[in-house]
C-alpha cells in the first residue's frame, strides 16, 4: 500500500497483481507510454496526457503535468507509514544544527569527519535498527562541528549523533 498526498489530500493506493484501487475504489484504466517520460491514460472514457516533470527519490516526491496542470505528489510506502505509526519518522528541524537518532540502534559506520562540509542528502552514517541497515542523511547544508558517537556504539531514539 502507498499513501499519496496531492495538495493536502491523501489517497490510499493499493496495487495487487495488475489491478489498482485508490481509496477503496477499483480503477479500470488504460495506460500507455508515448514517450520517455510521457503517458496516455484513459479512464471513464476520458483521455489524459501525463508528463513526469521531476522525481526526487530522496524526498519521495514526484511532479506531474496532467493535461497542462502541474501537480506535486508526496509518496509514502508501507515502511514510511510503519515508522510514522511507531513515531519513528525522521525528525526534521528547520535549523538543521543536529542529527538525532530516529530510532534506537547500533552505529555500523560513520561516513563523515569533523570539519567536513556536507550538503542536503549527503550520507552521514549507517545505523542498524530492527535488523535493517539505515543510511542517515543530512537534512541540510553545513559543516560538521562534532561527532558525538563512535562506530559500534549503541544509541537511543532522539540521541544527538552529529552536530553542525
Amino acid at each position: 500500500m502507498l499513501k499519496v498526498t496531492i495538495s493536502e489530500t491523501s489517497y490510499q493506493v493499493v496495487l495487487t497483481g495488475g489491478e489498482i484501487s485508490i481509496s477503496g475504489e477499483k480503477w479500470d484504466w488504460d495506460l500507455e507510454p508515448v514517450g520517455d517520460r510521457t503517458y496516455h491514460l484513459i479512464k471513464d472514457s476520458k483521455s489524459y496526457l501525463i508528463e513526469v516533470l521531476e522525481t526526487d527519490q530522496l524526498q519521495k516526491s514526484i511532479q506531474l503535468r496532467v493535461n497542462g496542470i502541474t501537480y506535486q505528489a508526496q509518496v509514502q510506502d508501507r515502511y514510511d507509514l510503519l515508522l510514522e505509526k511507531l513515531g519513528m519518522q525522521a525528525l526534521d528541524t528547520t535549523d538543521h544544527k543536529e542529527v538525532i537518532a530516529p530510532m534506537p540502534g547500533l552505529i555500523l559506520d560513520i561516513l563523515v569527519k569533523e570539519g567536513q562540509a556536507v550538503a542536503k542528502g549527503d550520507k552521514l552514517l549507517v545505523l542498524e535498527a530492527m535488523k535493517m541497515e539505515n543510511i542517515i542523511k543530512s537534512a541540510g547544508e553545513g559543516v560538521i562541528s562534532s561527532i558525538d558517537i563512535e562506530k559500534g556504539m549503541n544509541v537511543e531514539k532522539n540521541q544527538v549523533l552529529i552536530q553542525f
